[in-house]
């Protein structure tokens, strides 16, 4: 496990990088102080962060029990059909239903395929999707789409 986090955190740190690298050259969007790279600097700085605590956790080897545990890769592959279910699902049902509908339905899915409890899963998936929403739509001025919605707004 030691190993496979050290690596792991040099993969997501290089993935890091290259978003970082690519972003910076996205241009400015007029009217506008956050600039089409705001978003993926955001996200590659975050990326950057984990794959560095990952290296430096695996470094240090003070989580990493001596006599570890063997998993059992058959009880993570129902949770892994789910995610990637939801993804698809996503995907297929996002212009139709509508990204405020899709998007909690997809979050609520991938809680409960971990392993999250009802309510906690239910409120963050919910709002989760409120606040991703609002910032696209208020802070970025990118439209997510609306779906079911349109006749609404």
């Amino acid at each position: 496990m030691q190993s496979t986090d050290r690596w792991l955190g040099v993969v997501l740190a290089l993935l890091a990088s290259a978003v970082l690298w690519s972003a910076r050259s996205f241009p400015d969007v007029p009217g506008q102080k956050i600039g089409a790279g705001f978003l993926p600097m955001l996200v590659g700085a975050g990326l950057l962060v984990c794959g560095l605590l990952l290296v430096l956790r695996s470094v240090r080897g003070r989580h990493y029990q001596n006599n570890p545990q063997p998993t059992r890769a058959a009880e993570h592959i129902g949770s892994s059909l789910v995610v990637m279910g939801a993804i698809g699902f996503y995907i297929l049902a996002a212009d139709k239903l509508g990204f405020l509908i899709a998007a909690p339905l997809v979050l609520l899915a991938v809680f409960k395929a971990l392993r999250g409890a009802w309510w906690p899963s239910l409120a963050w998936a919910v709002g989760g999707t409120l606040v991703v929403h609002l910032a696209f739509y208020k802070l970025l001025r990118v439209p997510l789409p609306w779906g079911v919605f349109r006749p609404f707004y």
